[in-house]
Formats: C-alpha cells, sequence, structure tokens
C-alpha cells in the first residue's frame, strides 16, 4: 500500500506553484474540511463538535452546497467529517460529485455504517475512506462509551480492504494514553493493510467537561517522543516534519488557514478547533491580519494546541521550501 502516485503528483504540483504566497501575504487552503452534517450515533468523550452543534444536529448541508464549498476552496484534497458523514442520506452523491470535480476525498468515520455502506460506493484511486481507532479494543470502546465499537471498526477496515477500497487510520493521543496500547493498535492497522496512520494529540474543547483527558503541549511531546521512538516500519500518513514536530524536534507557527472548515452554519472562522464566528466569505479566513491574532501566544485557547490542522501545513511548506530538512532528519 502507500499512497496514489497520481494525488502525491498532484498535491506537489499545486503546493510547489503556491509554495511562497504566504511570504506574500497570500493564504491559500491546502485542505477542505467539510462537515455536510453534524449528526453522529456516538458520544466520544473527547469529541467537541456533537456537544457545540447539539442544536443543530437536524441540519444538513444539501449536494450542490457541499460542491460549492469545494469550488471555492479550490483545494485539492476534501475530507468530508462532521458528525458522522455516512448517516447523511446525499453522501454518496457528495462523494461523487467531489470526484468529479478531481478532488482527492477522505471520508472519515467511525466505522459502524461502513460495512452496510459500501456496496453504495466503488472504489475509486480518490477516494479513501478514514476509520477513527483511538486504542485496542478495550481502550477505544471505553473512549467511545460503546461495547463493539472496536471490533466493528475493524471488521469494516477488513471488508473495505478485501473489496478493493482505500483506507487510512486517525488516532488521537490523550492524556493518560497508553503508549504501548497504541503502539499495538498501530501494527494490527499495518497487518490488516491500511494505507496509513494519522494520529494527533488531544484539544481541550470548551465543550467537553472531560479536560483531564486532554493533553498540554510539554506532556504531548512526551508522549509522542515515546510513541514515536525507534525503527517500527509504520505506515505513518503524517508529513515525517510534523512528526518531529510533535516530539519536540521542530517549532512551527500555526497555520490553521490551509485546511478551512465548512460546516452546516457556513465557514467556521478561525479554523477547526475554534469557532468564535460562522461566516459565507472564505476570503474572511484567508486574511494575513486575522491570523495576527490566532497560535500560541497570541490566544490562550492556542497555548496547548498542537494539532496537525493547525501545524502540519506549516511543515508541508518546510518542505516544499526546504526539502532537504528530510535527508537531514534524525532517526
Amino acid at each position: 500500500m502507500g499512497r496514489p502516485w497520481r494525488m502525491t503528483r498532484e498535491l506537489a504540483q499545486y503546493l510547489y506553484r503556491r509554495r511562497n504566497w504566504p511570504q506574500q501575504g497570500r493564504l491559500f487552503p491546502m485542505v477542505l474540511m467539510l462537515e455536510p452534517l453534524e449528526a453522529c450515533n456516538l458520544l466520544c468523550a473527547g469529541c467537541g463538535r456533537i456537544r457545540e452543534y447539539q442544536d443543530h444536529t437536524a441540519k444538513r448541508l444539501g449536494v450542490e452546497e457541499c460542491l460549492a464549498a469545494a469550488r471555492q476552496a479550490r483545494a485539492p484534497v476534501v475530507s468530508v467529517s462532521g458528525g458522522e458523514p455516512l448517516l447523511h442520506t446525499d453522501i454518496v452523491d457528495i462523494v461523487g460529485g467531489l470526484v468529479e470535480q478531481r478532488r482527492w476525498v477522505f471520508v472519515c468515520t467511525n466505522g459502524l455504517l461502513l460495512r452496510e455502506s459500501l456496496d453504495r460506493f466503488r472504489p475509486d484511486e480518490r477516494l479513501c475512506f478514514v476509520v477513527h481507532l483511538d486504542g485496542t479494543e478495550q481502550v477505544h470502546d471505553r473512549v467511545t462509551g460503546r461495547p463493539g465499537t472496536y471490533a466493528e471498526a475493524v471488521a469494516a477496515i477488513a471488508e473495505a480492504r478485501s473489496r478493493g477500497f482505500r483506507v487510512c487510520t486517525n488516532t488521537t493521543v490523550f492524556h493518560g494514553s497508553d503508549v504501548s496500547d497504541v503502539r499495538m493498535l498501530f501494527e494490527v492497522l499495518r497487518d490488516l493493510g491500511v494505507e496509513g496512520i494519522m494520529l494527533s494529540p488531544g484539544y481541550a474543547y470548551e465543550h467537553v467537561e472531560e479536560q483531564a483527558l486532554f493533553l498540554q503541549r510539554e506532556e504531548s511531546v512526551r508522549v509522542f517522543q515515546e510513541l514515536l521512538g525507534g525503527r517500527n516500519h509504520l505506515p505513518f500518513y503524517d508529513n515525517p516534519l510534523f512528526l518531529d514536530f510533535l516530539r519536540g524536534r521542530r517549532t512551527y507557527p500555526c497555520a490553521a488557514w490551509a485546511i478551512p472548515t465548512y460546516t452546516v452554519l457556513g465557514w467556521r472562522e478561525p479554523c477547526y478547533l475554534l469557532a468564535d464566528r460562522h461566516t459565507d466569505d472564505l476570503n474572511a479566513l484567508l486574511q494575513p491580519e486575522l491570523w495576527e491574532r490566532f497560535g500560541p501566544g497570541r490566544d490562550a485557547r492556542c497555548a496547548g494546541c498542537m494539532l496537525h490542522s493547525g501545524f502540519e501545513p506549516a511543515s508541508i511548506l518546510d518542505v516544499l521550501q526546504h526539502p532537504w530538512k528530510l535527508l537531514a532528519r534524525p532517526r
């Protein structure tokens, strides 16, 4: 397995043409986070979305609204999330429309509806399912609050792979996460043949009561140093320089402008994690002046954030401008 060469080429071309834009005061999306609904079939302990949008779970974006947001963003990659996107009755048409636009589409799911939904999709190199797993069975079922969620998610991954679908996974590392358990999960996922493993530290959402779950910056670094240590040959999907950032080897500014989020209420301003307001104008999120107010040291809510949606874009720009850094990485 591995990223399709066509996706790598198209992403590289898109980003290379824009690699110097931030220095010129011109910001641009790399990835569109599209949330066509906020309803979910789980109430996970660390999830802020279902709580933040609790008065809007009945709302759905229409197919054309989703495609219009993608056209406006012009990003080559669209991450379809929520909520649980497989609950959306028009999810097949949304995904199909995005593929027709030549986007690379990642459908983020908890996996509970994936097996029964596979007949509605067809394998395509531009479509990848991203299944969220936070640990092996006991840990993941505790985080989701429902027995059997791990077993169903793993079965769904195996079924999707057997049918020729691309599959990745996403794991959030929380305060108190058992590093050995997370490593065991990654080995299971590798053996299942997933294309890639994505990971990120948890963020302390204001709307989540279980604040003790979440990592702060210093603890995040310690945990990721332990988790990513050694040569384990795991198929991590994240940019290697971002993984170095997680374990404290590099520093990056927040570049959350590169991953704007479109929801049932419009564009979140400023970012995936914070919504001081929603707007119909994507350009409002791409003004350099806006980002002078956000990021660690600027807004108290950003102090412990190391999330991929904020810092991985900066690491990608670093690779484009200084590609030799990949060769010079310490092991």
